[in-house]
């Protein structure tokens, strides 16, 4: 893998990220440890600009409905980084967070305080590698000597690593730019990369001027899905595990509403990323939605007792990141597994 030129140490970087999203996340949550010292209860939310069940809880505002209690903060990310830097700050209560970065933040000897207590979607069409035209590149092959670009740490970049390894590159063949969505897109369009892998609504901007190689729907048909988690905090649990029962609640309900009125769903999702309705229904069916019965099946996030096939996908993914040294070391079984909070399930939901 290509390095940056050397600058600040990566701890002193970190640090300064953390920072900013600490300094963010207060600043539009002013009050934050009211519930400690006796006042309103709080809870943080943090969410993606991305399709799925969580822009239907805010945008319906079924949260604050099942919580009237609670102060609802909504906090918009742009990746799974930032979104564990935030938990590690404490800034965060609840948050969706991809996969990758979840197995990520369990890894090391010490783990992000968190644990995963849902499911949002398993990644589809709604993110897939795509090469500019012009470069000449018609397969994932045609990419060695290449400037590839997808934020680092997050579900792209390890369905890229997944599709290079598949190709029979390795990260050492390809110059790898780490990038945030709108920065990518930038890079894109000025002709500094040759090709990127990203989510929605970005990847649509792509596919404008670029040629889809794959997408996550085939590397995860090949044996190595990714999903979008939702992952909450061990103070929560710890302090108020109503409110994770009726956030489960709230996002089981719009999982039932996007398959039961997708018009309605569509108009939730448009309302939210700011886009017309014929976009946001493309957006929608791009990505694989499951109900809530499949969430806590045995196939996907399990019930209290019996975790699902997720622990394996996870464990699994956390082993591919330490054999393409992205981490230190893979998370053992047995540490992903004191990583899913599954209590109540799935009689919460009843």
């Amino acid at each position: 893998m290509s390095r940056a030129p050397q600058g600040p140490s990566r701890r002193l970087l970190l640090a300064g990220a953390l920072a900013t999203v600490t300094a963010a996340v207060t600043g539009c949550s002013s009050g934050s440890e009211a519930s400690a010292s006796g006042g309103s209860k709080q809870l943080r939310v943090g969410y993606f600009a991305f399709p799925s069940g969580d822009l239907l809880v805010k945008n319906r505002k079924l949260l604050e409905k099942a919580l009237p209690d609670h102060k609802i903060t909504w906090i918009k990310f742009d990746s799974g980084a930032s979104v564990n830097q935030a938990f590690i700050g404490k800034s965060l209560d609840i948050a969706a967070l991809g996969s990758s970065p979840f197995a990520r933040g369990v890894s090391g000897s010490s783990p992000i305080p968190y644990k995963v207590a849902w499911i949002l979607d398993v990644a589809g069409e709604n993110e897939a590698l795509v090469a500019r035209k012009g470069t000449g590149i018609s397969d994932v092959a045609g990419l060695k000597g290449r400037k590839i670009a997808t934020p680092f740490a997050s579900t792209s970049h390890y369905s890229l690593l997944s599709a290079l390894k598949e190709a029979g590159l390795g990260p050492s063949d390809v110059e790898l730019i780490d990038l945030q969505p709108q920065p990518l897109l930038a890079a894109w369009q000025r002709g500094d990369i040759d090709a990127a892998y990203v989510w929605l609504p970005t990847l649509d901007e792509l596919r404008k001027t670029g040629t889809q190689l794959t997408s996550s729907k085939e590397i995860g048909a090949a044996g190595k899905p990714t999903l979008d988690l939702a992952v909450v905090s061990d103070d929560l649990i710890a302090k108020d595990p109503k409110a994770i029962d009726a956030w489960r609640k709230a996002e089981a309900e719009a999982l039932r509403l996007i398959k039961s009125d997708p018009d309605g769903a569509v108009k939730s999702v448009a309302a939210e990323l700011g886009i017309s309705a014929s976009d946001a229904r493309a957006q929608l069916s791009q990505g694989v939605f499951l109900t809530p019965e499949q969430v806590v099946s045995a196939d996907w996030l399990g019930t209290d007792g019996s975790p699902g096939k997720l622990l394996t996908y996870v464990t699994e993914t956390g082993q591919f990141l330490a054999d393409q040294k992205q981490i230190g070391a893979a998370p053992s079984k047995d540490v992903v597994r004191e990583a899913f909070y599954l209590k109540g399930l799935p009689d919460v939901l009843k």
